[in-house]
């Protein structure tokens, strides 16, 4: 029958389809290719910032430091002293006083000594202790020492042990109690004339020997 259309096999559709497609893909290019688009602006590129160099080994960065005024005040640490001075001042009391001051200074802040109080048994340069007292015009009551024994002799003074009147010296018979250089120089001038003592009595004819004097000597010498 005339005027019928052919009918497409299933290939010849898709090679129409294909057409198309081509043709939709070139219009589309040509399109695009004649429009310049939106301008693009250049984009600076900011400088990089510098790298850090590494520390050497054992060296402090400067974010390691501290700043001596942000440094903490060690715990426990004073800038002043308390003490207590008493006696003989104007205005005894507590005084306070900066860390490292003298007793002096103490001194000074109670109004100082009264007049002639005397002030040698304080050390006025000695550094203050926090907490002390300061006693001032106060006497010393350290009692004397008993004065030590003569040498070779007991506390009395006379010799440990007896001295032999045939062979003493001069310095052994000033050792005995009661004799001085005369009486020890009279004992050697009878001994050189009488040719040595046969007995402790014989110190009687000793000039400046009597029976007291005797009778002290008697226990500490022997011939």
């Amino acid at each position: 029958m005339r005027g019928r259309l052919p009918v497409l096999s299933p290939v010849h559709v898709a090679l129409v389809a294909l057409a198309v497609a081509v043709g939709l893909a070139v219009t589309t290019w040509w399109v695009v290719r004649d429009d310049p688009g939106p301008a693009v602006e250049p984009v600076s590129a900011e400088p990089l910032a510098p790298l850090v160099e590494p520390s050497a080994p054992g060296s402090r960065s400067p974010s390691d430091e501290v700043s001596p005024a942000g440094a903490a005040a060690p715990v426990g640490s004073t800038t002043t002293v308390t003490v207590d001075v008493t006696g003989k001042v104007r205005r005894p009391g507590i005084v306070v006083l900066d860390q490292g001051a003298r007793v002096t200074d103490a001194l000074s802040a109670a109004g100082g000594a009264k007049r002639g109080v005397d002030l040698s048994t304080l050390n006025l340069a000695r550094v203050l202790v926090d907490g002390e007292q300061i006693v001032v015009g106060a006497r010393s009551t350290g009692a004397a020492p008993a004065p030590a024994p003569a040498a070779g002799g007991d506390a009395a003074g006379a010799p440990a042990a007896p001295v032999n009147l045939n062979l003493a010296g001069q310095a052994e018979l000033e050792s005995l109690p009661g004799v001085g250089p005369v009486t020890a120089q009279a004992i050697l001038a009878w001994r050189d004339q009488q040719g040595g003592f046969t007995s402790v009595d014989e110190l009687l004819e000793v000039d400046g020997i009597g029976e007291k004097t005797l009778a002290r000597l008697a226990p500490h010498v022997t011939v």
